[in-house]
């Protein structure tokens, strides 16, 4: 077995390739996202070397970027800004420990195998929750575009407010900057995708600021940064302060978790090969437990590398482990050269990459299809906006659980034509429609049957029952493909239906039953006197006499066809 599957000898020069073009993407994007988190610049390099490795040798999935990403960095700032002061010593020990308590998540939902937990997080919930974060880094880094002094760390709403009060003191050269790099980045985008146009524009923009002066002109830079290369500590803290921290740590998780496993899937299905997403849940758990010892800061996945590697033809996690050595190399020789990097560059970088995040196009698809699910995307995109993102994905999973159980408690019940048997076809009940051959009626309830729609069961047997009554109804067989679970408020349901149903006189079959679910009814004593028949057809040649069940389907063919 391969330590990284994929690599060949065939390969390893594009793997290569590859792995320098993530390192220039990787390294501005990591600084800005430090930055958002109220971190500095080390953070989020050192959340490139240890961590990728980690994650590149234990993960599944060949093409999954893990890194910091713009919605992780702004869940920290919001998380810890009540805590400590943004920059603080006690603020960068407590993103440290947020990233091990992160890491301990993963670690036991991979244990227990609680990926599924993701799958709460529909993509409505998922584009709201990360448009809210995205607008609200975005105005962070117009702020940055425009030379404006604001506080990171303050809500929205205060930021917002910041930076138009502060619309006076607009730093000229500032403006230049940021809109030649938009240009290049826009532009680059167009003219030759596979170029590294942030680090041009990081690399041009600092070589201006440094030749021309424009620091004494306002223009504000990244400052000095810490050389050296990562070294292993466990952030000290009191247990009342692990404890505080536990709650954005699992919001953390989760929105890294349902994000993760679905890019991974998506990419393994696209390219062929198969993933394992216990696997890649403990790769993320391991990979955030080194980010919290070796100075940097939570760690999820880069939808937007991921794709960018994809399109370059990366299908390995060589990538990676390059971007790693690579930023090790830098942070030992090369932080001298960041010092001058123009913060309106980074903003400028950071806001281009955030900007699809906002959800624009993907709330018009939304809109389109299910004008509910959209307004579930809009409440999450205004609640994590407004009330901050703890808040969002608490109320984005609550919402998921409501949605959940809305459509389970909507089951479709079709009422099956004996012509259409064993397929089945939908028939509304209505006078014309209660009997699916004479004196039978079949019912398929499709849905598990639990305390969410148990009335539903109750109230459409009876509906039949009543209906059928007066053209001769004497059995009724419930059809059981699409039961796959009964809970006990939905046992109850059915015994009492059932019981209902032979008082007067008509029999309660079953049929199509899986082999769980008979071994449930004979658990939960269900079965009763009912006949468990394993095909509709047979129980309409069991309970249907032969003559009468000939005549009558020659007259149903006939109804439907002067229909």
């Amino acid at each position: 077995m391969r330590i990284l599957p994929g690599l060949t000898r065939r390969t390893i020069l594009t793997e290569t390739v590859s792995g320098v073009t993530l390192l220039a993407i990787a390294v501005p994007l990591n600084i800005g996202y430090a930055q958002i988190a109220g971190l500095p610049p080390t953070a989020g390099l050192y959340s490139l070397i240890l961590p990728c490795v980690v994650f590149a040798l234990l993960a599944s999935t060949r093409q999954l970027v893990a890194s910091p990403d713009a919605a992780a960095a702004a869940l920290v700032a919001s998380s810890l800004g009540g805590l400590a002061a943004a920059g603080s010593a006690d603020y960068i020990t407590m993103a440290l420990a947020q990233a091990i308590i992160g890491g301990a998540m993963f670690a036991a939902c991979a244990l227990f195998k609680l990926g599924f937990l993701a799958n709460f997080l529909s993509e409505p919930i998922l584009v709201g929750f990360v448009g809210g974060l995205a607008l609200d880094i975005l105005v962070s880094q117009v702020a940055k575009m425009l030379g404006v002094h604001i506080d990171s760390g303050a809500e929205f709403l205060d930021k917002l407010g910041q930076l138009i009060t502060g619309l006076g003191g607009v730093n000229g050269w500032s403006v230049i900057i940021a809109i030649g790099s938009i240009a290049v980045l826009l532009g680059g985008r167009v003219l030759a995708r596979r170029v590294p146009w942030a680090l041009i524009v990081l690399i041009v923009t600092t070589v201006i600021v440094v030749l021309t002066g424009l620091e004494q002109r306002g223009v504000s830079v990244l400052g000095p940064v810490q050389a050296g290369p990562p070294s292993l500590a466990w952030p000290v803290l009191s247990w009342a302060t692990w404890a505080q921290l536990v709650p954005s740590a699992a919001a953390l998780t989760l929105v890294a978790m349902a994000e993760g496993l679905l890019v991974a899937r998506k990419y393994g299905q696209k390219r062929g090969y198969t993933t394992n997403p216990n696997r890649d849940l403990l790769a993320f758990g391991a990979s955030n437990l080194a980010a919290g010892v070796s100075g940097g800061f939570t760690v999820g996945s880069s939808t937007s590398r991921t794709a960018a590697l994809d399109q370059v033809g990366s299908r390995t996690q060589l990538p990676s482990i390059i971007t790693a050595a690579g930023t090790l190399v830098l942070v030992i020789f090369g932080t001298g050269l960041l010092e001058h990097i123009p913060s309106p560059a980074i903003g400028a970088i950071v806001g281009v990459a955030v900007v699809p995040l906002l959800g624009i196009r993907e709330f018009t698809e939304i809109w389109k299809v299910n004008r509910f699910e959209f307004v579930v995307g809009a409440v999450c995109f205004l609640a994590t906006l407004l009330l901050g993102p703890i808040i969002g994905i608490v109320l984005a999973f609550v919402l998921s659980l409501i949605n959940l159980a809305l459509r389970a408690s909507r089951p479709a019940v079709d009422l099956l034509s004996e012509n259409d048997i064993p397929g089945g076809s939908l028939l509304p009940l209505e006078p014309d429609h209660f009997i699916t051959a004479p004196g039978v009626a079949v019912v398929r309830f499709a849905a598990p049957l639990f305390f969410a729609n148990a009335s539903i069961f109750d109230s459409t047997i009876r509906a039949v029952v009543n209906g059928g009554e007066d053209k001769g109804l004497r059995h009724v067989v419930l059809d059981c493909e699409a039961i796959t679970d009964i809970d006990v408020t939905g046992a109850a349901s059915y015994r009492e239906v059932r019981e209902w149903v032979t008082s007067r006189q008509i029999t309660f079959d079953l049929s199509r039953v899986r082999p769980d679910l008979a071994a449930l009814l004979t658990q939960l004593n269900l079965v009763g006197t009912s006949t468990i028949y394993g095909t509709n057809r047979q129980a309409l040649a069991a309970l249907v006499p032969t003559g009468e069940h000939a005549d009558a389907a020659g007259a149903e063919t006939g109804k439907h066809r002067q229909h």
